[in-house]
């Protein structure tokens, strides 16, 4: 992970049970793993009151508040899904009187999308390109830029299955330079583009993030990049019908997640009657079903279920 050279990388290890008694709310918190680290602090899962949360610490107080005010901020946003809600902000002293500032925020459970599609099929990724797209729109009118969007900061829960956002760290004001980023997700990395918060920023790494389910190892730029972005969409067939709107996002052409939204269900809509089509011409013409596109074959039913829980994530709270 990159950022602004001012800011160091931060990694604080607390063990399985050991506790934190806040200096200001006077909680106590458990404790129990470590779910991961980040540029600035680490996350753990913790439990206060017989209830388990995820405790974000670093000595960093500074760019803790940015995280704690972008949270805040997203509480805001109707339909609020585009975060952890957060529970509680304090500090802790260590018996040797180093000060650490800390936000505890709902622990959310799931699965990442890898293995999610591993186990559904290819005909989810419609379904959370949609609702991520729904929520990165959310964001971009409240004011914020994702950043540092990466597979590694999603997760897929389930009843219905949503995609929800855990780590908000690298979100951004509009305008402002992308404080945190990832290299493989990064336009700039790629010379497709500024590191300037915009929405065009956050669509380049939600390619990067389906390109990521393909390719876990990931893949070098080369000479010629955006020559290797493109071949690696077509390399994947589960990706083949989205190509021409992925290859958009790539380049910067979308002004909003909407309209990349609006063209991501058109292009599904049409691959399902294409199929619907083929499948009633098939039945007088066995024959020519044969030669139908695999593509096609594999987007039957595609549009219908993500519809179904695309519309079904809308009314979950």
């Amino acid at each position: 992970m990159k950022m602004n050279q001012t800011w160091k990388k931060q990694d604080i290890e607390l063990k399985p049970g050991m506790s934190l008694n806040g200096k200001w709310h006077k909680f106590r918190y458990m404790i129990k793993r470590k779910l991961g680290s980040g540029a600035i602090g680490s996350v753990f899962l913790c439990e206060c009151n017989g209830k388990e949360y995820a405790l974000k610490i670093s000595d960093n107080s500074t760019s803790m508040t940015m995280e704690v005010n972008v949270l805040k901020s997203l509480q805001k946003v109707q339909g609020n899904r585009l975060g952890p809600s957060l529970f509680d902000v304090d500090d802790w002293v260590t018996p040797h009187g180093i000060k650490y500032s800390f936000y505890v925020m709902e622990y959310l459970k799931g699965e990442t999308m890898a293995s999610f599609i591993k186990r559904n099929g290819s005909a989810w990724i419609g379904v959370f390109m949609l609702q991520l797209l729904e929520d990165l729109e959310r964001l971009h009118q409240s004011g914020w830029v994702f950043g540092d969007l990466k597979a590694e900061n999603l997760l897929v829960l389930s009843s219905p299955p949503r995609v929800r956002w855990i780590d908000v760290g690298g979100t951004t004001q509009k305008g402002r330079a992308i404080k945190e980023y990832t290299e493989f997700y990064d336009r700039g990395y790629w010379g497709m583009g500024s590191r300037r918060a915009e929405p065009s920023y956050d669509l380049f790494a939600f390619v990067m993030v389906f390109l990521n389910l393909y390719f876990p190892k990931r893949f070098n730029k080369g000479p010629n990049a955006e020559k290797v972005l493109y071949a690696k969409i077509n390399e994947v067939k589960a990706l083949k019908i989205y190509s021409p709107c992925l290859m958009k996002a790539i380049q910067g052409k979308y002004q909003s997640s909407a309209q990349m939204k609006n063209e991501i269900a058109n292009t599904m809509y049409k691959a399902q009657k294409t199929h619907t089509s083929s499948k009633q011409t098939g039945r007088t013409q066995k024959v020519r079903t044969k030669t139908k596109s695999p593509v096609i074959v594999e987007t039957g039913g595609i549009f219908l279920l993500a519809l179904f829980y695309y519309l079904s994530s809308l009314l979950v709270p």
